[in-house]
């Protein structure tokens, strides 16, 4: 099979590893992103289109508009619906949206031909997004019998929600995110893919105990009650405090790998429990500190993680910082725990599985 995805950006890596996973099981896999990716991932066949970004100043006046349009929350206000669905919030963001359309369809219909996109046996869309904001890639997409998958990753179907044309003609919706299964009628659940073999796992302790917090949105983690409790603790217990922020991703890895422990995120605000960063941290052999609400505890009753509230995290890590050898449990249940049910091919099998329900890998 020919599978192609197409994504905003090759968010930490992703799309990397389904193109490894896919390949490994004799299929051939593209990947199109629209602009280039952060931390320095591989971009595979990169647009590199205008008018759209992840970089600081995009954000923040994408954030300014949705203040003013949507309400305080801006760019953080969760839409209501069941899926939550986007529409343009004003007939000025209608006229943009065309605008970029019409901006991009040269590049994009260019890109179409001479890739031969049309000619793939599935399409995935990464945030539930493919080139157009109308769709219409989709569409001739869809009439030409090519199942359409659709993954979103949190803040895209919370804060935007679902394109109506795309979610129309979607034929899989995925998350990784435990929340998101409550807010579409017709999504499924696919553990997140890590390469675990990427890291050999620290066992041993370091002189001194070594904790780090790597946000890339402090709000969305929580870090004005994290941030301020390890330096606390620094004071207290003589343990080194490691704040990941703004780094290259090579410098963030050797960082982290040198560790102890990892806390993730408090507070819930960008979406349930724990994502990649902890998935890596895992692999590393780190303490993974999050915060996790009852229905994620349900939904993997066997889990690794150190389960802390804003309230508790500080008595939680003073207790933990003063018998070390509970860190060590902590980091030998979550290898084993990681490998079971975040290693790529395990989640391709997965994935594969909801292909053959569907009758595409027959």
């Amino acid at each position: 099979m020919n599978i192609l995805y197409i994504s905003p950006e090759n968010t930490v890596g992703t799309l990397s590893l389904w193109k490894k996973a896919h390949e490994a099981r004799g299929n051939t896999c593209t990947f199109v992103t629209l602009y280039p990716a952060w931390g320095e991932y591989d971009s595979g066949i990169c647009l590199n289109l205008p008018l759209v970004a992840s970089n600081k100043w995009y954000m923040e006046g994408r954030h300014k508009y949705y203040k003013k349009v949507r309400g305080g929350a801006g760019d953080y206000e969760e839409r209501k619906g069941y899926p939550p669905t986007w529409a343009p919030n004003s007939g000025l963001e209608k006229l943009y949206f065309k605008f970029r359309d019409w901006l991009w369809q040269h590049k994009v219909e260019e890109l179409i031909a001479s890739e031969r996109l049309m000619e793939y046996d599935i399409l995935h869309l990464e945030w539930g997004l493919e080139f157009y904001r109308d769709g219409r890639f989709v569409k001739k997409a869809s009439e030409k019998g090519i199942p359409i998958v659709c993954t979103y990753h949190g803040q895209d179907l919370r804060t935007r929600g679902v394109i109506p044309t795309i979610d129309q003609m979607s034929n899989l919706n995925l998350t990784s995110e435990l929340d998101l299964l409550k807010k579409h009628p017709d999504i499924h659940y696919l553990f997140l893919p890590f390469d675990t073999s990427a890291y050999q796992p620290k066992m041993e302790l370091g002189d001194p105990l070594k904790i780090c917090h790597a946000p890339t949105n402090r709000h969305y983690k929580g870090s004005e009650s994290i941030i301020p409790i390890c330096r606390q603790l620094e004071q207290e217990e003589g343990i080194e405090f490691v704040l990941l922020e703004n780094l290259p991703n090579d410098t963030v890895l050797k960082e982290k790998q040198s560790c102890d422990i990892l806390i993730d995120q408090v507070h819930n605000r960008g979406g349930w429990g724990y994502g990649m960063n902890s998935v890596e941290g895992l692999s590393m052999g780190l303490c993974c500190v999050t915060e996790l609400v009852p229905e994620y505890v349900q939904f993997i009753p066997d889990h690794p993680f150190v389960n802390v509230t804003a309230d508790s995290l500080y008595g939680t890590l003073k207790g933990l910082l003063q018998n070390p050898q509970k860190i060590l449990e902590y980091k030998k249940q979550g290898i084993g725990w990681v490998k079971k049910y975040h290693d790529l091919h395990q989640t391709a099998d997965t994935l594969y599985d909801y292909y053959d329900e569907r009758g595409w890998t027959r």
